[in-house]
């Protein structure tokens, strides 16, 4: 018996939403790459986008556990020399929530072209509300 290979034909993507309301930022982003990855479906083949979409929403009311929101710092380069901004996290909570969680998520996807094509099927919203009922979404309970 052979190793089992997705093929294209075989990957039905369906959309989720995730809640981020009261949820610690890490367990949201590993229960969010597993799905984009495709890990919970029984097709799961490494080398494939195999993965579902993911609508995170309230990404505002994330929780950071322990000392986090005053510690943990962002940081960003401009490339040019003093070009270093620094930013603390409950700053970056209250500023920009939603490119906090997609780095949280992108962080645990593969960083490669893979990863990158992976990342393109999040979609992250600050409020409850979210443009994609179209699509017709799942609540997913984790």
């Amino acid at each position: 018996m052979g190793t089992y290979m997705a093929k294209p034909a075989d990957i039905q993507r369906n959309w989720y939403v995730l809640d981020a309301t009261g949820k610690p930022l890490g367990r949201l982003a590993t229960e969010a790459a597993r799905i984009l990855r495709g890990k919970h479906k029984p097709i799961f083949t490494p080398h494939m986008d195999t993965g579902d979409f993911v609508i995170i929403i309230n990404a505002k009311d994330i929780v950071l556990t322990g000392n986090k929101l005053s510690q943990k710092k962002y940081y960003r380069h401009s490339g040019y020399p003093g070009g270093l901004k620094t930013m603390d996290y409950k700053d970056f909570l209250a500023t920009k929530p939603t490119l906090l969680v997609e780095k949280a998520v992108k962080g645990m996807l593969p960083h490669n072209t893979l990863g990158r094509s992976t990342a393109s099927k999040l979609k992250v919203y600050a409020g409850s509300e979210h443009p994609h009922q179209a699509q017709k979404p799942e609540d997913w309970q984790f």
